[in-house]
């Protein structure tokens, strides 16, 4: 979990629910320990942010902490450092693929760094093969549709990001269900070709134990997923200490990100992933037709 921030965004929920309940404004918190009003806000969303001890010991002071509050949120911050140290020890304190941050968005590396803490991915995908389980050739068909001037350099670095991050599959750390809309299976952007090899993967990687692929049929009609649309829902693994990383909810469009933590938001998701299982074929219902789709485009 060295890679991971889970104890920074543990850290970071508890410093801004003291700082909510203080009434205290991004601007008042930054003011008091000379930093910016971003400068806060990252600290609270658990971004890496160049804060001291003492200054997170002002903030728990203008926050008129009880004695309890103030033990907890320093034994927090330790933790968080000690992760960092960690971290940085190992070569892993700014994440594997920060190396690839000059070629994708800057909300994605928020998620990649999620991605790399979760336990267990949902993810409902209503036009296109989730990204997890992309081969290059699909992949590539949709960077140059999407960036159709990208090098040839920069567009091989994009799949080899995917590449690792799709290497979490083959091991026993990462559970993923994915619920396809029936549509998903015959959209090609890369050609007919590449949509069959892309069946095929699907069926090869489907019979992993941790993966689970089901495909809603396009004659179920309305169900949960056409309100929720495509998403991904991240669970995080439970720690040692008494922080707890909650779910989160990522969607993405054409201009950013959203990324969703509220209880009764989680709540409502999970309840239209459970709407969407109850019409979705089994798997081995939806190898049947991945495999009956993928002979028709190959004849």
């Amino acid at each position: 979990m060295s890679g991971s921030n889970i104890p920074r965004r543990g850290f970071g929920r508890f410093l801004r629910a003291l700082r909510e309940r203080a009434q205290k404004s991004l601007l008042t918190a930054g003011l008091a320990i000379d930093v910016s009003p971003p400068t806060i806000l990252r600290l609270e969303d658990g971004l890496p942010s160049k804060v001291s001890t003492p200054q997170i010991e002002r903030l728990l002071d203008l926050y008129q902490t009880t004695p309890e509050e103030r033990a907890e949120a320093l034994e927090m911050w330790e933790m968080v450092k000690r992760q960092a140290k960690l971290a940085k020890a190992q070569g892993l304190s700014k994440g594997w693929w920060q190396g690839y941050s000059d070629i994708y968005k800057t909300y994605f590396d928020h998620y990649l760094r999620l991605e790399a803490a979760a336990t267990h991915m949902t993810s409902h995908q209503l036009v296109l093969i989730p990204g997890v389980l992309q081969l290059p050739g699909y992949r590539r068909a949709l960077i140059h549709a999407h960036t159709p001037d990208m090098s040839a350099v920069d567009v091989e670095r994009l799949l080899e990001l995917a590449a690792r991050r799709q290497q979490r599959l083959f091991g026993d750390d990462l559970n993923l269900v994915a619920l396809l809309s029936e549509s998903v299976l015959h959209h090609r952007p890369g050609g007919t070709g590449v949509l069959v090899d892309q069946l095929r993967h699907l069926n090869e990687i489907g019979e992993r134990p941790n993966v689970s692929i089901r495909v809603v049929r396009n004659e179920v009609g309305a169900h949960p997923g056409f309100v929720v649309q495509s998403f991904t829902l991240l669970d995080f693994p439970l720690m040692a200490t008494r922080l707890v990383e909650p779910p989160v909810v990522y969607t993405e469009g054409a201009e950013g990100a959203l990324y969703l933590e509220r209880d009764d938001v989680i709540a409502r998701y999970r309840k239209a992933v459970v709407g969407i299982q109850a019409v979705a074929l089994s798997e081995e219902g939806t190898r049947d037709l991945v495999l009956k789709i993928s002979k028709e485009y190959s004849a």
